[in-house]
């Protein structure tokens, strides 16, 4: 949710919506609730208690990696999707869905081979990425995917 005074931004901590103004530095944003920066550089985990606020309410797009404990390649990719973090933020945030813990959110959107990434902009899937992928094809999929 881009404005003319700024992009709301659910907190990484608290997930309590901020307005980032227009013109500030993102690296610069903190919460006005918790104070947490509002920009780590590292996938946020995910869960059902949090999963909307930056999915649907958060005005930047959200890169989610659907894994879990169990699955090889999961485990193979995830220093790569960390590593993406890095880069794409503050474009997107990047989070982790564990497909075991939160089974009702992976069977809303028909998870049925992990890894899955799909990215979300205001609460609606644009693209979706099945298997694992090294950081350089996760960042340019992914800034591609949400055309630019």
């Amino acid at each position: 949710m881009a404005s003319q005074t700024g992009t709301i931004v659910a907190c990484p901590a608290c997930n309590t919506l901020n307005r980032l103004p227009t013109g500030r530095p993102p690296a610069e944003g903190k919460c006005g609730k918790c104070a947490s920066p509002l920009f780590t550089g590292q996938p946020l985990t995910l869960t059902a208690a949090n999963f909307d606020a930056h999915a649907a309410r958060s005005g930047i797009p959200l890169l989610v990696d659907f894994w879990a404990s169990w699955c090889g390649p999961c485990r193979q990719m995830a220093p790569a999707f960390a590593s993406a973090a890095t880069q794409l933020e503050p474009a997107m945030r990047l989070g982790k869905l564990d497909t075991e813990a939160e089974q009702a959110i992976a069977g809303r959107y028909g998870i049925r081979s992990i890894p899955t990434m799909i990215l979300f902009a205001k609460g609606r899937e644009i693209a979706r990425q099945l298997g694992a992928m090294p950081t350089g094809s996760i960042v340019a999929w992914a800034r591609q995917a949400a055309g630019g």
